[in-house]
């Protein structure tokens, strides 16, 4: 019987974030080689491309003392050259947990039901969990605490959109959505997000100003205006967001020493300018450096045994 999968923030509890960004503070601090998860393999099943999520999982469990098996499209076919009930349960033969990043989320959500060793949303049309927790640890090592923050995010209501309005939701943030019309955020998310928002002390705000939501910000985040499978969009979608480019006259409207973050890649030029993202006020590339720490957290949690303590990890 598999403990449990990561499908989604909106899944963990306040309680859990928390855990997790504490023992992924102290991985960070006390990187090395450990044994922790010795023959232990870590199956990566990605339907899209990837640097960050197949590096860092990569590094992560060649570091927690595993190995990680990539698996691209070609090699698998989710739900094309294979059912993915059978691929579930094909792999479940062979490793200890699965790390897939697919277009839809209604396939993960399959592949977790099938299969019986834990599995990771590596990312999905819906949501970017580990992102989620990389952006939190960012925002704790940058301010010293997550509650109460003002975060303005700027773009599209994807899948970042959601898991930061999860994000929110569990740790107390003041965040505002700013998007352009008909682009807004799953409006079930958003009534979600906002009940247990409220609950910590936050709040979500969405609007079609970005002018008004970078106002006061302590941070700005924005993301790519076409996302992967949209590119047949990129035409609309490049002036229906012309106003929506995080650059220097938008990040002077935020607070003195506000950070700037983006989830990456970037498309230079349309939703942030080069003078931002290289600019003093970036913390992107710390953001960038932090998913290694987080899913390295997340393979503990889900494959280390239950007897696994911190001072193992020295």
């Amino acid at each position: 019987m598999k403990r449990t999968d990561f499908l989604s923030l909106g899944d963990l509890s306040p309680e859990q974030v928390e855990q997790l960004l504490d023992r992924a503070q102290e991985l960070k601090e006390r990187r090395r080689r450990i044994t922790v998860l010795d023959g232990q393999s870590l199956a990566l099943v990605f339907e899209k491309p990837s640097l960050r999520t197949r590096a860092s999982f990569d590094v992560a469990m060649y570091e927690l003392g595993g190995q990680a098996v990539y698996l691209g499209p070609d090699e698998v076919g989710l739900g094309k050259r294979e059912a993915i009930p059978d691929v579930a349960r094909v792999l479940s033969q062979y490793v200890h947990g699965i790390a897939a990043r697919t277009f839809r989320h209604a396939d993960l959500e399959v592949l977790a039901a099938s299969a019986t060793v834990p599995v990771i949303n590596a990312l999905s049309d819906f949501c970017h969990p580990c992102q989620g927790l990389a952006d939190l640890l960012t925002l704790r090592q940058q301010f010293g605490r997550l509650q109460g923050i003002r975060l303005t995010y700027i773009g599209d209501g994807n899948n970042i959109a959601n898991t930061l309005l999860f994000a929110a939701s569990k740790v107390g943030l003041h965040l505002t959505l700013a998007s352009p019309p008909g682009y807004d955020c799953d409006a079930t998310v958003v009534d979600q997000a906002r009940r247990e928002a409220v609950e910590r002390g936050g709040s979500i705000t969405l609007t079609n100003d970005p002018v008004e939501a970078a106002r006061g910000a302590e941070v700005l985040y924005t993301d790519v205006w076409t996302s992967m499978g949209q590119e047949h969009e990129a035409a609309r979608r490049r002036a229906d967001f012309a106003r929506y480019r995080i650059d220097r006259d938008l990040l002077r409207l935020a607070r003195p020493g506000a950070v700037v973050m983006h989830d990456l890649p970037a498309h230079r030029g349309e939703e942030i300018t080069d003078e931002v993202i290289d600019g003093p006020q970036s913390v992107v590339f710390q953001q960038a450096g932090n998913r290694l720490h987080v899913q390295k957290a997340v393979l503990l949690w889900l494959l280390g045994k239950d007897d696994d303590k911190s001072d193992d990890l020295g």
